[in-house]
């Protein structure tokens, strides 16, 4: 089976944290965290549709600024949200600059921003034809754990105590859809675009008895959708990617990581001390790498990633990564309190 999605950290260990998940078969991206981003390239950039910042220290937001240079003057919407006061500190982004030359660009790149706070999303949006300030008044609604929704996947949240309010990411695949090549040859359909409105039908939902053309030059051809899902689709549950940084190993913070990241497919967990300092993580508010092996074999997370490593374990970056699977293996077999 072929994921649709191909997670990746977007630098070492000891770098600024972030991930970022391309997608199959798409010019598309979403990106946890955005610190240095000079690894990703222009292209990266302009096929991200939506960026969740954990919190806005520097090393989890000075790279947005790239998003600022790269997008401007092109046509695109992106989405991008945050913890509490997150407009405000977005806003000190987009007041740093004069923007009088902004009316007469051609196209017009707006920014959709969000707030999550303990009860409630603020969403208020920016145009750079009006010089990025707010084009309408806020929008606020509930938080039930879901910040954004597609047809086929989800991203929810979780707030966690960094000292100041932190977010993690949980991206969820709803169903994955594997089209069988050999069925396509047998019905004598060619592949091509189609397919992804096809399986954005059966993420939509739509009834069974609903009807889908297959498009040919000469012939196309209609199906009941059951009918043709029947015939050359897989479905099998979808993935489920989840994101974890800058959080205090507090029996709050404890309990909300393994909600979000329960069954993951692949877990990014930083693992910033090795567990005999830490007294200076918990100060710190962070994990040790200890700890966060310890999480991610409670939450039965099939793959994780440790990362956001101390800048003093620059000559012994081996030793988080060994610590943190030492207690992974330690919990599965038993062993670990």
């Amino acid at each position: 089976m072929r994921p649709s999605f191909y997670p990746r950290l977007i630098n070492p260990p000891l770098g600024d944290p972030g991930v970022y998940i391309p997608f199959a078969f798409e010019k598309r991206a979403i990106l946890f965290d955005a610190g240095d981003l000079s690894p990703l390239s222009n292209r990266d950039i302009l096929h991200t549709d939506a960026v969740f910042i954990s919190h806005t220290h520097m090393d989890h937001f000075s790279g947005f600024d790239r998003f600022l240079r790269i997008c401007l003057g092109r046509e695109k919407i992106l989405h991008v949200f945050g913890p509490e006061h997150f407009l405000q500190h977005l806003e000190g982004k987009l007041s740093a600059y004069h923007w009088n030359l902004v009316e007469n660009y051609e196209n017009n790149f707006i920014i959709r921003a969000a707030e999550i706070c303990a009860g409630h999303i603020r969403f208020r949006e920016y145009a750079c034809k009006n010089a990025f300030r707010p084009v309408s008044p806020d929008i606020v609604n509930v938080f039930d754990g879901c910040i954004y929704r597609e047809p086929s996947f989800r991203v929810c949240a979780a707030l966690l105590d960094h000292g100041i309010p932190c977010l993690a990411f949980s991206l969820q695949e709803d169903i994955h859809i594997s089209i069988i090549k050999e069925k396509l040859a047998e019905l004598k359909l060619a592949p091509g675009p189609w397919l992804r409105d096809f399986k954005h039908a059966l993420h939509e939902k739509q009834p069974r008895d609903s009807l889908f053309t297959v498009p040919d030059a000469h012939h196309p051809r209609t199906f009941s959708l059951g009918k043709l899902s029947d015939e050359i689709a897989r479905i099998s549950p979808g993935q489920k990617i989840t994101y974890i940084t800058d959080a205090l190993f507090s029996p709050e913070n404890r309990k909300k990581i393994l909600a979000l990241a329960e069954n993951s497919d692949y877990l990014f967990i930083e693992a910033a001390f090795l567990d005999s300092e830490r007294e200076s993580a918990s100060q710190k508010y962070h994990l040790t790498a200890r700890q966060a092996g310890l999480l991610a074999a409670r939450a039965a997370v099939r793959h994780f990633t440790v990362f956001h490593f101390s800048p003093r374990y620059s000559a012994m970056a081996d030793l988080p990564e060994k610590e943190a699977r030492a207690a992974y293996a330690g919990e599965i077999r038993g062993g670990e309190t």
